[in-house]
């Protein structure tokens, strides 16, 4: 989330955003709040730095009356009770920031990229882009099916062990999911990436810093038993990685920081049709190689486009008929600026489904994490965050069974994976 500075100097944007989101009457409120008790904070930020200016002051002038042998006990009498008014003033700040600027602050929206297209919910996103011709012929066996009778997957062992949301994968299927993980991080580190294996469990405050309260609630495992700041299973790569430079403040010349990053994946889905459905297209766990860059303010209008380009690159590798669609100003996630989605098609269900998920986060979630940049000026600023999916494994093998899928069941394997795999066709 934004600090109370960057709200303050940033007020007439957020105006703006909130009114294009048809957000401004439940928000402003907020908005105007947040300005008032920041005006209070830095009143009482005031007053404390003035104690402490006359405790100096005080300090001066009792050691001079002693050097001259002069009665200092009132100067020393007035020094003393300072630090008991600086104690009150601070805690009085401590609890306006806790209990009432970080709250509000955390209502706010990320600023809006002027090119967001309003709409109210998902339904009204806009499609920008297609490639390649998508299959109208609705392939003999759905993924479910096929799995089963090649020996692929088993759901239901897999719903007796962790239940429904789960799978065990098999044989060839199994290396087909760990194909895709080498060719996407070969792919990824040939651009110049720096691969990362994070953790799977993170503090909470990092996650605080990625989400808002409702993403935390929907998607993400608490740890239970792990004090005040608990650990939580990763719903993505881009979670740690973003918590690498907290509290840091990086050389303007080492941006941008190019990562990606591959590790399972853990999420809850509540409220997400058809998480109690055989299969791998909704899952509680799956493999993900995600890229994530850190990076001058005007540097991330480019950068997206090129992890734009990166996750085109990977589906027209893979053979896979997708579009683009940029995410609209009703289904925008209150820490994105920007995002688009890359659906790939789907023949069971003759539609596109997503598969990947682009988004500029601008100064919104390294400023919660006090990640800074310097220039060689001595400017400091607060870095963009820009993250997007190379590739998620479940979904990328329910599109290559059912698009690659042939009369007899077997599935053509594309040809930047038949390296790492050793065949050409898996189900022969």
């Amino acid at each position: 989330m934004f600090n109370a500075k960057y709200v303050r100097e940033h007020a007439e944007e957020l105006k703006e955003t909130l009114k294009r989101q048809k957000r401004d009457k439940e928000l402003l409120p907020v908005l105007y709040e947040v300005l008032e008790h920041d005006e209070t904070w830095r009143t009482l930020k005031h007053e404390t730095d003035g104690l402490r200016k006359r405790r100096n002051e005080l300090s001066q002038q009792v050691n001079e009356a002693k050097k001259q042998g002069k009665d200092a006990i009132a100067l020393i009498k007035e020094a003393g009770a300072i630090p008991a008014r600086i104690k009150d003033v601070e805690e009085r700040m401590a609890k306006l920031e806790d209990e009432y600027l970080k709250p509000r602050l955390a209502k706010l929206p990320n600023l809006m990229h002027k090119d967001v297209p309003f709409g109210k919910d998902e339904t009204e996103n806009r499609e920008v882009k297609r490639w390649g011709e998508p299959k109208k012929d609705v392939p003999k066996l759905n993924h479910v099916a096929l799995c089963e009778a090649k020996g692929w997957a088993d759901f239901d062992v897999s719903a007796r062990l962790s239940g429904n949301g789960f799978y065990v994968l098999k044989g060839d299927l199994a290396l087909l999911n760990q194909a895709l993980l080498h060719y996407a991080i070969e792919k990824m580190t040939s651009k110049g990436y720096t691969y990362i294996e994070p953790p799977l469990m993170v503090r909470k405050h990092i996650l605080d810093a990625a989400m808002d309260s409702e993403g935390f609630r929907q998607s993400i495992y608490r740890v239970v038993g792990t004090g005040e700041d608990p650990l939580c299973l990763i719903g993505t790569a881009e979670h740690p990685i973003l918590g690498l430079h907290e509290d840091e403040t990086l050389k303007a010349g080492e941006l941008p920081k190019k990562y990606v990053g591959y590790s399972m994946c853990f999420r809850q889905e509540i409220g997400s049709h058809g998480i109690n459905e055989k299969g791998l297209w909704r899952t509680h766990q799956f493999n993900k190689v995600e890229q994530f860059v850190f990076c001058l303010p005007e540097q991330s209008e480019a950068l997206y486009d090129e992890l734009m380009a990166n996750s085109e690159e990977i589906l027209q590798e893979l053979e896979l008929p997708y579009r683009v669609v940029e995410i609209c100003t009703g289904d925008l996630a209150l820490w994105k600026h920007r995002s688009h989605d890359l659906e790939v098609w789907r023949p069971t269900v003759q539609g596109y489904g997503e598969v990947m998920s682009l988004s500029n986060c601008t100064e919104y979630q390294a400023m919660s994490l006090s990640t800074r940049y310097v220039r060689k000026d001595g400017e400091r600023g607060t870095p963009h965050t820009l993250n997007n999916t190379a590739l998620a494994t479940s979904r990328i093998l329910v599109a290559l069974l059912e698009n690659h899928q042939a009369e007899d069941g077997s599935v053509r394997i594309p040809q930047v994976l038949q390296t790492y795999l050793g065949k050409k066709r898996i189900g022969i």
